[in-house]
C-alpha cells in the first residue's frame, strides 16, 4: 500500500511507536507506561500505547473475571491505572481533556480531518470549528461505517489545581478480528511536558501472546518434534558406531543438541508469555543465545568442510584464525540482533528502525556463502583430481543442497522485503509468523541434509583424511573382478618377474634361454 500524504502523520506516529519498541519501553503483552512524556506531531501530542493484533471473542466470559483462565476464549483491551502527571501548576492553564484513542487499522481514515500544515489534523483547529463539523481543541474522529461504536475515545479532564487526572480502570471487549492501536492524545500546548503512567492489558481469546506470535507457539512445539526424531535418528547410529565417529560427526551432534534446547526454550517461553502476559526474559534471553550459538557453529562447519578439512587436507593452516574471526563478528551481531528483537519485546510492529542492525548480520552472512563456495569449488577439483570418487559424490551432494538453500533463501528474502514494504499498517499480521518460521524450516532441512550424507557408518573413515595421495575410490567391486581381473596386478598376487636374458661369452643374448622364459 502506497503512503499517501495525508496519512503521513499517522506513518510518523507507527516509526515512533517503533522506537519506543526498540527501546524496550514495553516489556510485556501488558503494556506498561513509566513516565512516557508526549510528543508533538502535527497540532497533536501524542504517546503510543500499543499496537497489536487481537483475534475476536469466542466466549462470553465476563470481563471483569480475574479468575478466569487465559486460554477462555475471552479477548479485550483493559485500562489500568492509567494516569496523566503535570510537572507543575501552570497559571495560564485551563481545563482542558486527555484522550485515549482505540481503533482497528482498517478504521485509520475515520481519524483527523482536512489537511492541515500538510499533515493531517488530528485535533480540531479554528478553522474546522468554524465550519461547525468539530470543537476547537478536541480530537477529530467519526464513527467507522463498519461499526458506529468505533473508533473508541476515553477523556480524562484535568482541573486548574490538580497536578495528576487519573482515568478509571474500564475493558473494551474485541468483537472484530484486526489490528488495534492505541494512542493517548492531547490538543493543550500548556500540557506540553504530560506524562502518562499506568498499563493496559491485551490479550487474545487463547491468552496474553499478541497475534502475531500466537501461531509461533504451536509451530515451535512441531519444532520441538521434529527436532527429537532428528535426535534419536542421529544419536542411534552415533551409539552403534561410535568408534568410527569423526570431528565432524561430533560437530553435527553438538548442532542437533544446540538445536533442541532451541526449540524447547522457545516453546515454553511462548507458553510462559501466553499464560501470565509478562514475557520471561530469562527463558527469552537463553533462547536467543542457543539460536545464535546454533546458527554460529553450522555455519563453520559448513564453511571448514567446504575448504576440505578433514577430508583433503588435515588443519585450515593459516585460515583457522580468520574463520575464527568470522565466526566470532557474526555470533555479536546476531546475539545483539536477536536480543533487541525478541528480549522484553512485543510489539506486533515490522520494527522497521532496527534496519542498522540487520545490515551487519546480511553483510556476514553474504561474506560466508561466497567463502564457502569458494572453497567447495577448489575442494571438488581437488577430489577429482585425486580419483576421491566416493568423497566426491558426497560433496557434489552437498553442493546441490547448498545452492538450492541458497537460492530459497534469495527468493524469500525478496519476498520479506516486498511483504513488509507493501504492509504498511501491519494489516497482514496473521501471516506474519511464517517470516521467522520459514527460516527454521529451512535450517532444519539443510541440517537433516548434511546428517543424512555425513551420518555415522561402519565406512565412516572413508570420508576422513589420509595421507595416502593415491586414494582412488571405494573398490566395492568384488563380484566384478571375479569374472574379469584387474589390468593391473595386485600386491596379494604379483606374479614372478620374467627372469633377465642370460648373454653368452661373446656378449649376445641367448635365444634358447628367451625361448624357454616365454615357455614357462
Amino acid at each position: 500500500m502506497a503512503i499517501k500524504p495525508s496519512h503521513s502523520m499517522f506513518f510518523f506516529m507507527f516509526l515512533l511507536s517503533s522506537g519506543c519498541f526498540f527501546l524496550g519501553i514495553i516489556e510485556a503483552s501488558v503494556h506498561e507506561y513509566i513516565g512516557e512524556r508526549f510528543v508533538r506531531k502535527g497540532n497533536a501530542f501524542v504517546v503510543h500505547g500499543g499496537s497489536e493484533g487481537i483475534y475476536s471473542s469466542v466466549s462470553d466470559v465476563s470481563l471483569n473475571d480475574s479468575a478466569a483462565s487465559a486460554d477462555n476464549g475471552d479477548a479485550y483491551i483493559r485500562f489500568e491505572k492509567i494516569k496523566f502527571r503535570k510537572p507543575e501548576l501552570n497559571l495560564n492553564f485551563s481545563s482542558s481533556s486527555v484522550h485515549a484513542l482505540v481503533f482497528e487499522v482498517e478504521d485509520r481514515e475515520t481519524i483527523g480531518g482536512s489537511a492541515y500544515g500538510g499533515q493531517r489534523a488530528v485535533c480540531c483547529t479554528a478553522d474546522l470549528a468554524k465550519l461547525g463539523v468539530c470543537k476547537q481543541g478536541e480530537v477529530i474522529v467519526r464513527p467507522s461505517t463498519r461499526d458506529p461504536s468505533w473508533p473508541q475515545v476515553f477523556s480524562v479532564v484535568f482541573k486548574e489545581n490538580r497536578l495528576i487526572a487519573t482515568m478509571r480502570s474500564k475493558s473494551i471487549p474485541i468483537t472484530k478480528t484486526g489490528m488495534y492501536n492505541l494512542y493517548f492524545i492531547h490538543c493543550d500546548p500548556n500540557l506540553v511536558d504530560l506524562v502518562v503512567a499506568g498499563k493496559t492489558i491485551w490479550k487474545n481469546p487463547t491468552g496474553y501472546l499478541p497475534g502475531r506470535m500466537a501461531p509461533l507457539m504451536n509451530f515451535y512445539g512441531f519444532m520441538s518434534l521434529a527436532f527429537v526424531i532428528l535426535g534419536i535418528f542421529w544419536f542411534s547410529q552415533y551409539a552403534r558406531f561410535w568408534r568410527e565417529v569423526l570431528p565432524l560427526q561430533n560437530c553435527i551432534t553438538l548442532v542437533i543438541t544446540l538445536g533442541m534446547f532451541e526449540m524447547a526454550l522457545w516453546y515454553f517461553e511462548y507458553a510462559e508469555f501466553n499464560e501470565t502476559g509478562v514475557r520471561p526474559m530469562g527463558i527469552t534471553a537463553w533462547a536467543v543465545t542457543f539460536g545464535t550459538v546454533k546458527r554460529t557453529v553450522a555455519r563453520l562447519i559448513i564453511l571448514m568442510v567446504s575448504m576440505g578439512y578433514g577430508v583433503v587436507r588435515p588443519t585450515l593452516g593459516g585460515l583457522t584464525s580468520k574463520v575464527i574471526m568470522l565466526g566470532a563478528t557474526f555470533f555479536v551481531a546476531s546475539e545483539v540482533l536477536e536480543l533487541v528483537e525478541n528480549v522484553g519485546a512485543v510489539s506486533d510492529l515490522s520494527g522497521k528502525a532496527r534496519l542498522f542492525l540487520v545490515l551487519p548480520v546480511a553483510i556476514l552472512d553474504a561474506f560466508f556463502v561466497i567463502w564457502i563456495f569458494t572453497s567447495l569449488s577448489a575442494t571438488l577439483s581437488k577430489l577429482q583430481a585425486r580419483r576421491m570418487m566416493v568423497k566426491l559424490d558426497i560433496y557434489r551432494k552437498f553442493t546441490n543442497a547448498l545452492a538450492v538453500a541458497v537460492i530459497v533463501s534469495v527468493g524469500w528474502t525478496c519476498y520479506e522485503l516486498y511483504f513488509k514494504s507493501t504492509d504498511v499498517y501491519n494489516e497482514r499480521w496473521q501471516n506474519a509468523w511464517i517470516i521467522p518460521a520459514f527460516w527454521q524450516v529451512l535450517s532444519l532441512s539443510l541440517l537433516c541434509v548434511i546428517c543424512a550424507l555425513w551420518a555415522p557408518s561402519q565406512n565412516s573413515t572413508r570420508y576422513a583424511y589420509s595421507d595416502d595421495t593415491n586414494e582412488e575410490f571405494d573398490k566395492d567391486e568384488t563380484s566384478l573382478t571375479l569374472i574379469k581381473p584387474s589390468p593391473f596386478p595386485s600386491k596379494e598376487f604379483r606374479t614372478a618377474p620374467e627372469p633377465r636374458p642370460v648373454q653368452s661369452n661373446n656378449g649376445t643374448l641367448n635365444d634358447d634361454d628367451l625361448e624357454e622364459d616365454k615357455t614357462e
